[in-house]
C-alpha cells in the first residue's frame, strides 16, 4: 500500500483495495473500539472546524466517560502545561509527570549531553508511562515530548493515548509547517 501517492482515494467513496476489511470489521466489534470510533466520528461530524483540538480533547473525554487524564510532558513547556493542568482540572482529575522524573543522569547511558561538564538529568518516558499506568489512567496526553521519547512513552503506556502537542522549537510547536513552508521542503530534499 501507499496511500501517499494514489490519485483516486476510491476507499472515500467505500471501495476496499486491500484483503483486511472482514478482520478490521471484527476488530471493531470490541465495545471499548466501537465506542471510541462513535464518540470521535460524532464529534467529527458535529463540530466539524468549529471546535480547536483542546475542545475535541475535553468532549471526547467527557462523551468516553473518562475521569481520570495523564499528562507525559517535556519539562521545557512547564508554563503551557500548567495552563492545560488549570483548564482540565476542572473537569476530570489528572496526573502529570515530567519528562526529567527520577533525575538519572545522561552519562549513566553514556548519552551527550548539551552542555559538557554539567549534570544533566536524562528524559526518561518510559518511567513516564509506568507512573501514568501506576496512577491507573484512562486517557493520557503527550504534550511536547522530544522526537523518540513520544514513541517509547506511548509503548509503554497502557491506557489510550493522543497528543495534543508535538515538540518543533523550530516552528513553534507546528511541525506541519515544514510541509507548508517551500523554504523548509527545499532543506528536507537534501536530507
Amino acid at each position: 500500500m501507499n496511500c501517499a501517492i494514489c490519485v483516486s482515494k476510491k476507499c472515500s467513496e467505500g471501495m476496499d483495495c486491500t484483503d483486511i476489511r472482514g478482520d478490521v470489521i471484527n476488530v471493531y466489534k470490541d465495545r471499548k473500539n466501537r465506542k471510541i470510533l462513535r464518540i470521535a466520528s460524532t464529534i467529527e461530524t458535529e463540530f466539524y472546524m468549529g471546535m480547536n483540538r483542546l475542545q475535541k480533547l475535553i468532549l471526547f473525554c467527557r462523551k468516553m466517560g473518562y475521569r481520570h487524564l495523564g499528562i507525559a510532558f517535556c519539562i521545557s513547556l512547564e508554563e503551557e502545561v500548567r495552563t492545560l493542568y488549570e483548564i482540565l482540572e476542572k473537569r476530570f482529575r489528572i496526573s502529570s509527570v515530567c519528562c526529567k522524573v527520577c533525575g538519572i543522569n545522561r552519562k549513566a547511558f553514556n548519552l551527550p549531553s548539551l552542555i559538557e561538564g554539567r549534570v544533566e538529568a536524562t528524559c526518561n518516558p518510559i518511567a513516564q508511562a509506568r507512573i501514568l499506568n501506576r496512577n491507573r489512567t484512562d486517557l493520557n496526553i503527550i504534550f511536547g515530548l522530544c522526537m523518540g521519547n513520544d514513541i517509547l512513552c506511548s509503548k509503554y503506556l497502557d491506557a489510550p493515548v493522543t497528543t495534543l502537542v508535538v515538540k518543533d522549537r523550530v516552528l513553534a510547536h507546528n511541525p506541519i509547517g515544514a510541509i507548508y513552508s517551500s523554504h523548509y521542503r527545499k532543506g528536507l530534499r537534501g536530507m
